[in-house]
């Protein structure tokens, strides 16, 4: 089996964080093979859509040729087994009519006269090949050095997956988070910004009665808010108190503020978190979510007002003393809120409202 160099393992295990990915990795299994071509394709085994890497010269995409000349059942990647390395002739049968075509027409004017490859696969059911192809110094010598990279390229496929899962997961919560107004910041002990969602800093920009101040210090505008949090924080970080606190930083638009001592700890921030701040608001004013309610549920402007200061937790009598209304008559509009938004009562209006696609809106 042939030896694998350290550089050539560094450049496989790091290849996932390069662009384009695995470049320098495929460069130098190129050159310790003298391949002319190193290929790395990754593929779920019953699709068609896939990532292809390649260094050496430029290549058609063989793939695409072969399937829309030739008959698809002769592609051998499909019936490869698992961590075997193949030749050239194994792969392509010379006695196959169709498949010698395609090493006549296609392959040899590229210089492919010789071939090793190799499939390997992951648990969520994704497979990668690696081939090296070229002339005759394709020989076992190549097969040998990808038998001893086979569970090297293994455990990066699983990482490479792993990770891509994750950054999909990430960008589809981090999406739903910025749609509510929803983010998450960690303080130290001073109150300086750590670490934070990576939609808050716009959540910042846009909020008027919260900011990033000197120091990356979490400033509220109002200076009563400002000191209760710095005392907070500092009473997390002496452990003398563990109880989360609620502020309400604004009512029109709407913004809350949660914060909890941190009980989780990251070896990757650069100074250690005592409190984690969950942002809530509204990006909208109210006269702005009265008339999506208007659109949503096919309220009056009246009703939508009525409903919308009930959503934020008055009773009807407050929300009809607030809004100048006679409580006969935000009994006479809840009673027609409630039937065009489907609500048996106010709890159920409430959820209604704040649970429904207005929410994203």
């Amino acid at each position: 089996m042939a030896p694998v160099n350290a550089s050539l393992l560094e450049a496989l295990h790091g290849g996932m964080f390069e662009q384009p990915l695995w470049g320098s990795f495929l460069e130098r299994l190129r050159v310790q093979s003298g391949a002319t071509y190193v290929t790395l394709v990754f593929r779920p085994i019953d699709e068609e859509s896939a990532i292809e890497l390649q260094a050496g010269p430029p290549l058609p995409d063989l793939h695409r040729g072969f399937i829309e000349t030739y008959d698809p059942k002769f592609a051998s990647y499909r019936h490869m087994r698992v961590d075997r390395v193949y030749s050239f002739d194994e792969l392509i049968d010379p006695n196959e009519p169709q498949l010698a075509a395609y090493r006549r027409d296609t392959l040899e004017p590229l210089g492919i006269t010789a071939l090793r490859s190799v499939r390997v696969t992951e648990p969520s059911g994704v497979d990668a090949w690696l081939s090296c192809s070229g002339g005759r110094k394709i020989g076992a010598a190549v097969g040998g050095l990808l038998t001893a990279l086979v569970p090297h390229l293994r455990i990066a496929l699983r990482t490479y997956v792993a990770l891509e899962r994750e950054r999909f997961r990430s960008r589809v919560t981090t999406e739903a988070f910025s749609r509510m107004n929803f983010g998450w910041l960690t303080l130290d002990a001073r109150c300086r910004i750590t670490d934070c969602a990576p939609h808050l800093e716009q959540m910042l920009q846009r909020s008027s009665v919260l900011r990033r101040g000197r120091y990356d210090r979490l400033t509220p505008v109002e200076p009563s808010v400002d000191r209760d949090l710095t005392a907070l924080v500092r009473r997390f970080a002496d452990k003398s108190e563990t109880r989360p606190r609620a502020f309400n930083l604004s009512r029109d638009p709407w913004t809350d503020m949660l914060v909890t001592p941190a009980m989780q700890h990251s070896v990757t921030s650069s100074a250690t978190p005592v409190a984690i701040a969950y942002l809530s608001g509204d990006r909208r004013s109210q006269a702005d979510r009265c008339e999506q309610l208007v659109d949503l549920f096919g309220l009056l402007p009246s009703e939508a007002r009525l409903a919308w200061a009930i959503a934020q937790g008055l009773s009807i009598a407050e929300a009809a003393q607030e809004l100048g209304l006679t409580l006969e008559t935000a009994r006479h509009y809840s009673k027609k809120i409630y039937a065009k938004t489907g609500a048996r009562g106010q709890t159920e209006l409430v959820r209604n409202i704040l649970t429904s696609v207005l929410a994203f809106a």
